[in-house]
């Protein structure tokens, strides 16, 4: 084997691996008991944008503290109850079946208030290339 085609072997293996990885990377951030599955990343047909769906699962007690997301995020309680929570805003509780719209930029948290496991549906429609969730 010649050095050019180890290189360019060890190069593909490389990129691969870190393509597969990568979105388990992306929400490498998250608080305890939390975590995110992304089923979906598709661009929409407004240039710029794109729409992202991802399954978020909170244990007993877990708690998304407050973030925002640079689009708008579509939940829907797939699992047990989550309270929501604006600022300056009573909070809101679903349950099972329920959903919510969540404009751009708004500043939110999310807990899982049951008594087991709870999991939403989140569908954001984004800006490309920012982060999907921002911290506050």
């Amino acid at each position: 084997m010649t050095k050019t085609f180890k290189f360019q072997t060890m190069a593909a293996m490389l990129l691969l691996a870190g393509s597969t990885l990568a979105p388990h990377f992306a929400f490498a951030q998250q608080p305890p008991g939390i975590g995110r599955t992304q089923s979906l990343k598709h661009d929409l047909a407004d240039p710029g944008r794109e729409a992202i769906q991802v399954r978020v699962d909170f244990a007993q007690g877990a708690a998304f503290g407050f973030h925002s997301h640079p689009g708008e995020e579509i939940a829907y309680v797939l699992e047990g109850t989550v309270q929501y929570q604006f600022e300056g805003k009573p909070p809101i509780t679903l349950k099972v079946g329920d959903s919510l719209f969540i404009p751009a930029g708004t500043v939110h948290s999310a807990k899982n208030v049951g008594s087991g496991n709870a999991a939403e549906l989140a569908t954001y429609l984004v800006e490309k290339g920012k982060p999907l969730v921002v911290s506050k």
